[in-house]
């Protein structure tokens, strides 16, 4: 069992380190920021690419489950956008105090629509993660296309999920960079479907 912090750190630097291990140090300082981002950072580093080996490892979900517990909101924000996370853990986060947990949330493609939709309704740091997802529904990205903020209209365009009459509609938009970005998610489509 390792109590000693500094001994407990350089493990958790390791991002080779068994998740075993990892997780007996988070049980054992759960409420240490400094740990508790550590790991974090640490399962972020593991799970940067889609895994699907690892996302069938219970000791990751039960890492990322305690870390979704942990008053470190640094934490809960890798857990809210790491792909392993499971639905459950999401929806819990989904109703996060700290705006941005749950912004993070609506970016995650594993997020549910019935989540996704809810979230429709927050904050609009919260509703603009809705418009880079691929898995948001089709009439919220209908809505996100004519937003204010162009920013908000260029990831709906570079969303791979936007109807193709919204793109076309997305040509015309008042930003040239929201146009160029509807031009190429359309002949994106155009090469995928002569494949």
């Amino acid at each position: 069992m390792i109590k000693d912090k500094n001994e407990a750190l350089d493990i958790i630097s390791d991002k080779n380190s068994d998740l075993n291990i990892l997780l007996e140090i988070l049980q054992n300082f759960k409420n240490d920021k400094e740990i508790a981002g550590g790991i974090a950072i640490n399962i972020s580093q593991r799970t940067s690419v889609y895994n699907l080996e690892l996302g069938r490892s219970a000791v990751l979900i039960k890492i990322l489950e305690e870390l979704s517990e942990v008053e470190d909101m640094s934490s809960r924000w890798a857990v809210a956008k790491n792909r392993h996370t499971p639905v459950n853990i999401l929806e819990k986060l989904s109703q996060d105090n700290i705006n941005l947990v749950r912004a993070l949330v609506a970016t995650n493609p594993n997020t549910p629509k019935e989540i996704l939709t809810k979230l429709f309704s927050d904050e609009k740091i919260v509703r603009d993660g809705l418009s880079g997802n691929p898995s948001t529904p089709a009439k919220l990205l209908r809505v996100l296309a004519d937003d204010k903020d162009k920013m908000a209209r260029l990831r709906v365009a570079e969303n791979p999920s936007t109807p193709i009459d919204v793109l076309e509609r997305l040509l015309k938009d008042s930003d040239v960079n929201v146009q160029k970005a509807s031009e190429i998610s359309i002949k994106h489509r155009d090469i995928e479907e002569k494949r």
